[in-house]
């Protein structure tokens, strides 16, 4: 089934507008495959006894898994022509195989700097058991409209 594509543009987007809410399936596969194919071979990403050495209660996602997820829920909500400016993030809590990922978020400001169209996002990724990495995005979109 293919997805509608969202098209934003900046002057079309307000302070308080609501991003998307994204859930996906965490496997067990999924997190190893993202961390080899990230070549993240730390062993917390695939060997669940060495996670729970840890202290973690199963292998969990990488940061470049969460930073793509963030990336995906942006660009989902605002479309391909999207360019992500900015990305910062808090890793509070891990998300672990067996896990579902949800990503949603809000927009805190639309502003001009130079020629750039800029909007601030909040998401935040949490799995079902809460809120695990808040993050803003900075993305530049463009008018649909010329300025004047």
């Amino acid at each position: 089934m293919a997805r509608a594509i969202n098209l934003k543009y900046w002057d079309e987007i307000n302070a308080g507008d609501t991003v998307a809410r994204i859930e996906m399936d965490v496997p067990f596969e999924r997190v190893i495959l993202d961390a080899a194919a990230t070549q993240d071979y730390f062993p917390g990403h695939h060997n669940p006894a060495y996670a729970k050495h840890q202290g973690q209660k199963n292998i969990y996602l990488n940061t470049m898994a969460i930073e793509g997820f963030i990336d995906r829920v942006t660009t989902d909500w605002a479309g391909p022509h999207t360019f992500i400016r900015k990305r910062q993030m808090q890793m509070r809590a891990s998300i672990y195989a067996g896990d579902t990922i949800i990503g949603e978020g809000k927009v805190e400001k639309c502003y001009s700097e130079g020629d750039r169209n800029l909007v601030d996002l909040s998401i935040l990724i949490s799995n079902q058991e809460g809120p695990c990495v808040p993050a803003s995005v900075t993305i530049e979109l463009p008018r649909r409209r010329a300025s004047a």
